[in-house]
């Protein structure tokens, strides 16, 4: 962008100082170059570029000035830590300015790392009675989320919007107890799979991975902090289920490991909530599921929830 600014300043400079012929070779020239004219030019001795960073007395933000030098003319390019670009000619009695205004990026394409659970119906994470082969190993039972796009929408400011974008997310629940899940082979319905621990194995390992496409609708607001933003932000997660499967590592003869894949009777769609906030490098989020993890009547009823930080942001 800066770049184009800088063609433009020369450009509209030169009118006054060259004919059409020379302005078209030296425009031609940084074209072929990749680059702008310098005092070392071959192309224009009269040509010099200055960079320099200040600091706004009033913002306490560092601002970057590009001042291009043609003859007796001056173009002044300055880049705020907002976004905002500025392009002037003060030498000329009726100058032009050019200022871009900054465009609201939310938060939401990234790589995030957290931790998983469940919640029963009466929103406890304790799995007591018949759920309470659900147990988790919480250090284990860990969540990925890659976020790999995102559209930001502005309200007519750069600290206010709508984001949405698609996402992918990973869920491991690894289970405390030496058990598995799975479909009974008459009814249906997923439930606890004893049979490793009947049979008198030692389950070293157990748990259930499931994959999911997700499309947030994110409601952001960033409120400026200094020379940063401190960022809010909450709204819906449309997720649709892509994989899922359960492993379980056990000691028979040797240590052995068993993979299923199947669907297990897991919900093929759900919705959540969610919850972000963050400040330079620290941002956290929480999602929560309030569509069951299994399909109605299909197994056991808890919602899963993630809690974790953003690590990688791509904005």
């Amino acid at each position: 962008m800066k770049r184009l600014f800088l063609l433009f300043g020369i450009a509209l400079i030169a009118t006054t100082s060259f004919s059409q012929t020379e302005i078209e070779q030296q425009l031609s020239a940084l074209e072929a170059n990749d680059s702008i004219m310098t005092p070392d030019s071959t192309v224009s001795k009269e040509v010099t570029v200055e960079v320099k960073t200040t600091i706004d007395t009033k913002t306490k933000t560092n601002v970057d000035t590009t001042i291009i030098r043609l003859g007796k003319r001056n173009v002044v390019v300055i880049e705020k830590e907002d976004g905002s670009t500025t392009v002037e000619i003060p030498d000329r009695k009726s100058y032009t300015e050019y200022t871009e205004v900054p465009k609201f990026k939310g938060h939401w394409s990234g790589f995030e790392w957290g931790f998983n659970g469940f919640l029963t119906p009466n929103h406890s994470t304790n799995m007591t009675g018949d759920l309470k082969y659900l147990e988790l190993k919480q250090s284990r039972s860990w969540n990925f989320n890659l976020n790999l796009f995102q559209q930001s929408i502005g309200f007519g400011t750069d600290k206010a919007g709508l984001v949405t974008g698609l996402g992918f997310e990973w869920n491991n629940y690894h289970f405390r107890n030496q058990i598995t899940i799975s479909k009974d082979p008459i009814s249906g319905i997923t439930g606890v799979d004893s049979s490793y621990l009947n049979a008198g194995y030692k389950v070293n390992k157990s748990r259930l991975q499931t994959t999911h496409l997700v499309i947030p609708l994110l409601l952001e607001f960033q409120i400026p902090v200094q020379s940063h933003r401190i960022f809010i932000s909450a709204g819906v997660l449309g997720g649709v289920r892509l994989f899922s499967n359960t492993k379980v590592e056990y000691e028979f003869n040797g240590e052995k490991k068993d993979k299923v894949k199947d669907d297990f009777n897991l919900s093929p769609f759900r919705y959540g909530l969610t919850a972000r906030i963050g400040y330079r490098g620290l941002k956290l989020f929480a999602n929560y599921y309030p569509t069951s993890l299994f399909e109605k009547d299909k197994g056991p009823e808890v919602n899963p929830f993630s809690v974790g930080l953003i690590l990688l942001s791509f904005r």
